[in-house]
């Protein structure tokens, strides 16, 4: 890896999708958001203060991904120490597998919703490790709630979309908040104004973030689910859902450090992903040999279909074979098990399992060595499409993430579970040094979206520009590969296809392909590199 070729051949954009600031860097998927880290780094804030301010705006103004109604999971190093932050949401304690015979009971409306997190995790980092006011990391996603926020082209498609589900709540309360006239989807550049939220963050601003749980917005909330049908009550509320700081994961790939969050997040699909792929020379891997692409194709496969076989929870109890999937003797085994062919012993049929589809990550970096990646979601885009009435937020649809059929499946519905998840934010380090802080949304294609964005700069010496830049493909377990126009030269589809696979095609910087969010600490020279995805809202800045 040539890492002065990466840092110096880095170029900004006029479109601020990559930036480069002298003291810190923020990247998220929406201008406002971004604007509110970086606002927060001038009042003298850190990583923890910036990460927090954008994360709320998130929730104001790209309401289909994230919100205070969702949940949220966090890796950082701060003060010199890794900590990944698991901040699982909880089914309700009335939460029960009869109840979702009925599959839409866990995908729309009240009952889909867990007890969320995100708040309890915000203002968990925020008390541990921040630095500002309370009031003062609220003040953003307030102001913008208060003066509205112009619809994107991305939120008027996925309101389109998501256009049936908002109609099909009996209540209509999400479609009266986020479409116009609660009846049709706002248009590109139409103000969306949001004043119950702004209302409902207000009072946790004024009243600290254990006014979410106790009082009268759990009161509030409470009614609001009795009204519809809904199984979240003022108790499950009041057992708030205190986030959980567990070690981090590591390992190497070549020679870099990858520092990914544990269970129940994904960072160990990531890592594993890359063990395997480091028992290739990087020539290979980034050449455009066919076989390079079957390869990687089959290590996506092998990687999450490991996960998908070996759920593991350390909330509900702890497996002795828990860390077997990172020893470098399994990757290796794993590498040696791929041959000129599909592997025709996997399944040929994608398992059904649940994950979040639209997500956000944001990144920041700040000049004091401290960083903060934080993954946030209500599940599905626009989550359950049922809304807290006269609060102003979504609820999630995170019931969806759970299973319903094996009762021996650690995330198996039951009253205080906690949701399957796909995210896998990452730190990564270059000669012990802190260099990057990286994530995705996407679901299940969340790590092959990190890996390829990580081997274009470790393997190919790229920029982080142009590794986010080039056009994506992720492979099912079922063997689909879907690939973005310019992915694939037709050499490349030939030979895929007829060793079994079945190739989709998407459109170039397709929504389906995940949204990297980064921050780089400058290794070469001084300063700070940020990219915030092409195919997403989203910018990156920083202080000078």
């Amino acid at each position: 890896m040539d890492i002065e070729q990466i840092e110096s051949s880095f170029r900004t954009s006029g479109s601020e999708k990559a930036a480069y600031a002298a003291k810190g860097m923020v990247a998220s998927a929406f201008p406002g958001a971004t604007g509110a880290g970086i606002e927060m780094l001038r009042k003298g804030g850190n990583a923890v203060d910036a990460a927090c301010a954008t994360a709320f705006a998130l929730g104001v103004c790209e309401p289909q991904a994230s919100g205070i109604g969702g949940q949220s999971m966090c890796i950082m190093h701060i003060n010199g120490k890794s900590i990944a932050v698991d901040g699982s949401s909880r089914a309700p304690s009335l939460a029960h597998s009869s109840i979702y015979a009925e599959s839409k009971n866990g995908r729309l409306g009240y009952k889909a919703a867990t007890v969320p997190s995100t708040v309890a995790v915000l203002g968990t980092l925020h008390e541990r490790y921040g630095r500002l006011e309370w009031q003062k990391i609220l003040a953003p996603a307030i102001r913008i709630a208060k003066r509205g926020y112009r619809i994107t082209r991305l939120q008027h498609s996925l309101q389109k979309k998501e256009l049936d589900g908002f109609l099909g709540v009996d209540s209509g309360s999400g479609a009266r908040y986020f479409l116009k006239d609660g009846r049709v989807p706002y248009e590109a550049g139409d103000r969306l104004v949001q004043d119950d939220l702004a209302h409902t963050l207000a009072a946790i601003s004024e009243n600290g973030y254990q006014s979410f749980y106790h009082g009268g917005i759990a009161k509030q909330i409470d009614a609001d689910m009795r009204a519809n049908g809904g199984l979240i009550r003022e108790e499950d509320l009041a057992f708030v859902p205190e986030p959980i700081e567990r070690v981090p994961i590591m390992r190497k790939y070549r020679g870099v450090s990858v520092v990914a969050m544990p269970p129940p997040a994904a960072g160990s699909t990531l890592l594993l992903t890359l063990m395997m792929l480091n028992h290739l020379p990087s020539k290979f891997l980034h050449g455009d040999r066919p076989s390079s692409y079957h390869f990687m194709a089959e290590a996506f496969r092998k990687a999450f279909l490991h996960r998908v076989r070996r759920p593991f929870n350390p909330h509900t109890y702890d497996q002795m074979q828990s860390r077997h999937h990172l020893q470098r003797t399994f990757a290796r085994q794993m590498a040696d098990s791929i041959h000129n062919a599909m592997d025709a012993t996997l399944p040929m049929i994608d398992p059904i399992f649940g994950g979040e589809e639209d997500t956000t990550h944001l990144s920041v970096m700040d000049g004091e060595g401290n960083a903060v990646g934080i993954t946030q979601s209500i599940e599905l885009a626009y989550g359950s499409k049922a809304a807290a009435g006269e609060l102003g937020f979504l609820y999630n649809n995170y019931i969806s993430a759970f299973e319903f059929s094996t009762p021996s499946n650690p995330f198996y519905i039951r009253p205080n579970g906690i949701p399957w998840t796909s995210v896998s934010p990452a730190l990564i380090f270059h000669d012990g040094q802190l260099w990057m802080v990286v994530g995705s949304p996407g679901s299940q294609r969340i790590f092959s979206t990190v890996t390829q964005f990580l081997t274009g700069m470790i393997d190919g010496d790229m920029p982080m520009d142009r590794s986010m830049d080039r056009p994506r493909f992720h492979c099912t377990i079922g063997g689909t590969i879907s690939v973005e126009e310019g992915g694939f030269d037709g050499t490349v589809r030939q030979y895929l296809e007829e060793i079994g696979y079945k190739v989709t095609d998407r459109e170039r910087f397709s929504f389906y392909h995940g949204a990297i969010h980064a921050a780089m600490r400058l290794q070469t020279r001084a300063g700070f590199q940020g990219v915030a995805e092409v195919r997403r809202d989203g910018t990156a800045g920083g202080i000078d």
